[in-house]
């Protein structure tokens, strides 16, 4: 009886904690929505502060742009009125002074006539002589031509009160609050060195012309732009591992010149090291961040590698021929290849060798050495040269080795080879690498 107690007791010590553990994971899941909730009450906050604040610098700016529109609009009316009523103004006076003059002439002629006829008998017929010849001379008949009213500008200001309606339909309709951005960042994929940024459209009854998508590292104050196109998808590079990089995006509408609001911004970062090419090599130079290298005119020829096994099998390991600068690229050689190895192995002018696949500048895939019957298009300057490849195991793998297959898929200018890969040890990371034997090749890894 006392071990059935003691059994009972026991059943209903495990119910209790199980209980416990239970209202301990509640709580947390609740605690965790309480801080969903928080984040999503700030957001509305925030982005609702922000608009505001939008919202009342654009107007504002509007209508210092409209006064100052307005203002020289103004002005510019104000002087053609100056300039119609000089003009009009500056015959009339010309007709003024002839005719003030006239007036002049004519006070003077009457002063000497009724001398003339007033003055002494015995000087009165010469004076009345040089009165009358001077009388004659002047054209007493000839009047200045004096235009009529209507003849003359009368100005006035022609003001279609429609602009009123215009501008009123105009204001009104003039911007919009969104409650939701048409696209959102979607996925994240980390790359060596990089991150590919994944976006999708939420809006049904939005259709995008172009996309935005813009960038920070960490918290820094401003956002930069990173790229502008029609893709939904964009590999950024150049970031540094184990750091967080904020995203965001928006969107052209078709037709329109104004992008959309920019969506909710997320985190994204990286923990694979990029992929770098081994410095010291005579034959090739690279980039500062080792990620390009170019084959320079050195007569010195082999295979330059990475600096590490950093291609892991699950990942896509990309080379572009990067336009060098010049016509063309390097002249091609049968041994120019780009490829995979399990190891380095000095002494080799080809990746066209044991422990390798490769594909050559001229499209021929090479396994372990051997040709393959099916071919790519040749490498040519913009030309991307894509590998991937998954785990097929064959049988027991250790340490000590066994056999090992590795389905993998090369893809050049649009088209793809598929083989499996068939080695002696298990391979967890590979190398990558390239040699070429003529100057003007210029290769970029990601």
């Amino acid at each position: 009886e006392a071990a059935g107690e003691a059994e009972a007791r026991l059943l209903l010590l495990q119910e209790a904690r199980e209980s416990i553990e239970a209202a301990r994971s509640y709580r947390r899941e609740l605690q965790q929505r309480l801080r969903g909730l928080h984040q999503a009450r700030q957001q509305i906050k925030e982005s609702a502060t922000l608009t505001r604040d939008v919202l009342e610098q654009h107007f504002n700016d509007l209508k210092g742009t409209l006064k100052k529109l307005l203002d020289e609009r103004l002005l510019s009316l104000l002087q053609e009125v100056d300039v119609i009523e000089q003009d009009s103004i500056k015959p009339l006076d010309e007709c003024q002074k002839l005719i003030e003059h006239g007036v002049s002439t004519a006070d003077e002629l009457l002063r000497e006539g009724e001398s003339a006829v007033d003055g002494d008998v015995g000087q009165q017929n010469e004076k009345l002589c040089n009165f009358t010849k001077k009388a004659l001379h002047i054209q007493l008949d000839s009047l200045p031509e004096v235009p009529s009213l209507v003849d003359v500008p009368c100005l006035s200001a022609q003001l279609d009160d429609c602009l009123f309606t215009i501008l009123k339909n105009q204001i009104f309709r003039h911007g919009t609050v969104a409650s939701r951005p048409p696209v959102q960042l979607e996925e994240f994929v980390e790359k060596p060195g990089g991150i590919l940024v994944r976006w999708c459209k939420v809006d049904e009854d939005f259709t995008p012309q172009d996309y935005r998508l813009q960038f920070r590292k960490g918290t820094a104050s401003h956002f930069e732009d990173v790229y502008v196109g029609s893709d939904t998808e964009f590999m950024v590079l150049h970031l540094d591992p184990h750091v967080d990089y904020q995203f965001r995006v928006c969107a052209r509408g078709d037709g329109r010149q104004e992008w959309s609001p920019w969506s909710v911004p997320q985190l994204g970062r990286t923990t694979l090291v990029p992929h770098e090419w081994t410095a010291g090599l005579e034959g090739y130079s690279l980039s500062s961040r080792r990620n390009i290298a170019l084959r320079n005119d050195s007569q010195s020829c082999g295979v330059l590698y990475s600096k590490a096994p950093t291609y892991f099998c699950g990942q896509t390991l990309t080379f572009r021929q990067v336009f060098p600068g010049i016509e063309t690229v390097g002249q091609p050689d049968r041994r120019d290849s780009l490829g995979v190895c399990v190891e380095q192995q000095n002494g080799f002018d080809s990746l066209q060798r044991d422990k390798a696949v490769c594909i050559s500048t001229n499209g021929a895939v090479f396994v372990n050495g051997k040709e393959m019957t099916n071919q790519l298009p040749a490498v040519t300057s913009g030309s991307t040269v894509t590998f991937d490849m998954e785990v097929v195991q064959l049988g027991p793998c250790s340490n000590e080795g066994g056999n090992f297959k590795l389905r993998v898929t090369i893809s050049s200018n649009n088209r793809e080879v598929v083989f499996d890969w068939v080695l002696d040890q298990c391979c967890g990371s590979l190398y990558f690498g390239c040699s070429f034997s003529y100057p003007g090749w210029k290769v970029l890894v990601f």
